[in-house]
């Protein structure tokens, strides 16, 4: 028992101190849990040893339930949607990876087994630290960054093939081996064994739909959250046995449950209950895998493991570049996604554990390769960096310092409107006034924007509105109004000045983010701007309203009532806004006055005539 304590709270003080640590220093939580490992190692400060394989064991059960994550989250229309990139894409990826892996180790005259069974192993990258990377780096929106995904998706789904064509390769007992005498389901003829895989993913799929609803339903009345997490965890745990029964994987049963529950009314529920284990597992899965890096290998064995996770990211970066161009991805998005990919994978772990297990490799042929896999992870956050640093600023071109303004012809100069930005917010006011008749210079600097809007037939010129020789050329001098709808806070507030310094008769109306940015413009005198999520938000509010029972009539008052206190809030709070304690107190004191106000507005009575559609006016003091 002293035993089991000392060795949870290793596991946990390391986990504790290590992570913050990586995460903080750019590494990310996977290397943090590595690093943790090496440290406790038998390797470094011997607090683990022998037990580490026993954890390995349970800490494996985190990778199942990963996968059973990702089945909940892969719903039908979000696999249709990116079909191209993740049966495409990510198939050839991992094909193409382990014929190139298997081809070098052909060459290298190292037989057949081996030479596969990594290519399969090595092809898989690490979905924990690239996705963090390309999130951390705001690229995930990014073309780089949505074929990493969908790759990683497939390479997470690939792992159940995997697992079922790995033992193929096992090497036959020789003649002075005795093969061990089969049991239970595999000491069935073929056939029955197929039967009983067949009924048993059939009965996953069918308590799926028919049961697992059900029960949770009954169970979610008993408003027992434990009761429910314990029903999670009796789910995934159930399954993995009925497959393991059966002969399969318990990561095929449970990723089979939950694409089945991926439409789940509970499937929320599932994720929110089931992640902490996952998470929590998955980490003690990464420091029992840093614990059993072979230190001692790669003190005998340098240059072979140099190589091998050399060898690793060049194959893999030189495969997935040239899907890269097979896909028609610009080749700065390109490099980005070859070098977030090069690494190997979390479930190269699971696999190479399964291959040894199994006697398709030998445990010496294993380690170098679980060796490669680890190191090759820990120089991920090196090739980003390098990428970043390096590569990137190479294909970089500031388009907005070399491109040239477009000239702006005689009839755009009479316009009476200058709008500039056209983005989300901009191209709806441009749309507008031109259906109703009413001329706009339009200025943009996103050449690319700007060639997209030229394609559907509205003019728009390429050039930096807050230049004032573009000012001039666009006709301030004779126009009336200029709309500023620019998604840089900073530089539409400096077009703001500009306008107000050269351009006095030009009236500015403005889009604002948010407060902070409606106060930058306040300070300058400018009180006609909008708040760009305030208006869809009220729209949203109304909908609710009128859904839970409210008259059309009055849930429109509300919102109009709702409006008019806002804007006058905003306007009056402005003054305080670098005095947080002053402005603290005051936007309360007008929280409360507006509930006050808006509970009297809802029981009063209102004049005849104004029908509850118009809240009454703002009280004027000097009326009484």
């Amino acid at each position: 028992m002293d035993n089991v304590l000392f060795h949870a709270f290793v596991y946990l003080i390391a986990a504790v101190i290590a992570v913050p640590v990586a995460k903080r220093l750019g590494l990310g939580s996977v290397l943090g849990y590595l690093l943790a490992g090496i440290v406790i190692g038998p390797h470094a400060l011997s607090l683990v040893g022998e037990h580490a394989g026993h954890v390995m064991h349970f800490a494996e059960f985190g990778v199942v339930m990963m996968l059973f994550l990702v089945g909940l989250e892969l719903q039908p229309a979000r696999l249709w949607a990116m079909r191209a990139r993740l049966l495409g894409l990510g198939g050839l990826q991992v094909a193409g990876t382990a014929l190139a892996v298997a081809g070098v180790g052909l060459a290298l005259g190292l037989g057949f087994r081996l030479p596969f069974a990594a290519g399969l192993i090595l092809a898989m990258s690490s979905t924990a630290i690239v996705l963090q990377s390309l999130q951390e780096r705001g690229q995930m929106k990014t073309a780089a960054g949505e074929s990493s995904f969908a790759v990683l998706l497939f390479q997470d789904i690939a792992v159940i093939p995997i697992l079922a064509l790995l033992p193929l390769l096992a090497a036959a007992p020789s003649s002075a081996e005795t093969a061990p005498a089969a049991t239970g389901i595999a000491a069935l003829p073929g056939w029955q064994q197929a039967s009983l895989i067949i009924l048993a993913v059939g009965a996953v799929v069918l308590a799926g739909r028919h049961l697992v609803n059900p029960l949770f339903r009954a169970i979610a009345r008993t408003e027992l959250r434990e009761l429910f997490t314990a029903a999670a965890l009796l789910l995934v745990v159930g399954i993995s046995l009925v497959m393991q029964l059966v002969g399969l994987s318990a990561a095929l049963g449970t990723f089979v449950a939950g694409v089945v529950l991926a439409n789940s009314e509970y499937r929320h529920e599932l994720e929110a209950d089931i992640e902490p284990f996952k998470g929590l597992l998955l980490g003690l899965f990464f420091i029992t895998v840093g614990a059993s890096i072979d230190f001692d290998l790669l003190r005998s064995q340098p240059g072979l493991i140099a190589a091998l996770v050399g060898g690793l990211l060049v194959v893999k970066f030189a495969v997935l570049f040239a899907l890269s161009r097979i896909f028609r991805l610009p080749t700065p998005e390109g490099l980005t996604f070859s070098f977030a990919l090069a690494q190997g994978g979390e479930f190269a772990f699971v696999l190479l554990s399964f291959v040894v297990e199994h006697k398709v490799l030998a445990p010496g042929e294993a380690s170098p390769l679980v060796a490669a896999v680890a190191l090759s992870m820990a120089a991920t956050p090196l090739l980003f960096l390098f990428n970043e640093k390096v590569v990137q600023p190479r294909f970089a071109r500031p388009k907005a310092a070399t491109r040239e303004a477009d000239a702006i012809d005689a009839a755009s100069q009479e316009n009476p409107v200058i709008i500039a930005g056209f983005g989300r917010f901009g191209h709806i006011v441009g749309r507008l006034l031109r259906a109703n008749g009413v001329g706009a210079t339009v200025l943009d600097l996103d050449a690319e924007q700007v060639e997209i809007v030229r394609r559907i037939g509205i003019k728009v010129y390429y050039g930096d509105a807050t230049r004032l020789d573009l000012l001039h050329a666009a006709g301030a001098a004779r126009a009336k109004i200029i709309v500023i709808a620019i998604d840089d806070e900073a530089k539409s507030v400096a077009l703001a000045e500009t306008v107000q310094k050269h351009f006095p008769h030009l009236k500015i109306f403005a889009r604002a983010v948010g407060r902070v940015h409606a106060y930058e413009y306040q300070k300058r005198g400018i009180l006609t701007f909008y708040r760009e999520t305030l208006g869809s938000s009220l729209d949203l509010g109304v909908d609710v309203l009128r859904a839970l029972g409210m008259g059309a009539h009055q849930a429109h008052r509300a919102a109009q009532l709702f409006k008019r206190h806002d804007v006058q809030s905003v306007r009056e709070l402005a003054q305080f806004w670098e005095d947080d304690d002053t402005y603290i107190k005051n936007a309360r004191d007008h929280i409360e006055a507006f509930e006050r106000m808006f509970q009297s507005d809802a029981t009063g009575t209102h004049p005849a005539g104004d029908r509850a559609w118009e809240p009454p006016p703002p009280h004027d003091p000097s009326r009484g």
